[in-house]
């Protein structure tokens, strides 16, 4: 028989939910593997052994972000509105992701993480969770919502909206009360813009003509001089 793993997923994802209660308290900064093996009832050399460094920690923060937002969206039932399926996406998922997981939203969405982090095992689990989202508006392009957009672009402008719309609502931005309603007449009013033909800058007018004016009349001569130069 093998030897058996002495730190078991229970042990990562206790490591994990100590780490996103460290930042969502104190900020990224506050991170260390000591705090969070503390935090967690372990000891750093359980940090260690899972996720190797204080990188490889923040890294797994930034897949738990993605993982969890990619899986609620494909979780959500979807009805025969593409539109309004959309629109729930965002009201009924990134929302509450980003609400309830303030630390991951801005680890994962506002990229917190160090450029060096943003790659390999994080960039495809950004990937992966932007599937979801891609098959919604290609069920708007199947349906001739989305106008003359690509769905990259649709999906990007939806993405902006709802980041925008949760950065607002964590810094307490919007109105008491009016969060849900706002994010949802906000993503409504942006998908029904998609099917609006692409704005057309109107032609310029021409370019006046210049007015003609017709020559001066001549105006008397002069009078002649007289010797010694002067007029008579």
């Amino acid at each position: 028989m093998g030897r058996p793993k002495e730190h078991d997923a229970r042990t990562a994802a206790a490591l994990l939910d100590a780490a996103e209660r460290l930042v969502a308290a104190h900020g990224l900064d506050a991170l260390s593997l000591r705090r969070v093996a503390a935090q967690a009832g372990t000891t750093t050399r359980a940090v260690y052994s899972v996720y190797g460094n204080k990188d490889g920690l923040l890294a797994a923060l930034g897949m738990r972000a993605f993982e969890l937002l990619g899986a609620a969206v494909a979780a959500l039932p979807g009805t025969d509105d593409p539109a309004a399926d959309l629109v729930a996406a965002g009201v009924t998922v990134f929302r509450p992701f980003a609400v309830g997981h303030p630390s991951l939203f801005r680890i994962g969405m506002q990229h917190q993480l160090p450029a060096v982090l943003l790659t390999g095992d994080v960039r495809a689990a950004a990937t992966q969770a932007l599937t979801g989202l891609l098959a919604r508006i290609a069920r708007l392009e199947g349906a001739g919502l989305l106008g003359p957009r690509t769905v990259a672009q649709a999906a990007f402008a939806f993405h902006a909206l709802c980041e925008g719309l949760a950065a607002a609502e964590l810094r307490r931005g919007l109105p008491p009360g009016q969060e849900e309603p706002l994010w949802r007449g906000a993503l409504a009013a942006l998908v029904a813009g998609f099917a609006a033909p692409a704005h057309r800058t109107p032609p310029a007018p021409p370019a006046a003509r210049p007015v003609r004016r017709p020559p001066a009349a001549p105006g008397p001569p002069p009078e002649p001089l007289v010797p010694g130069g002067r007029r008579p």
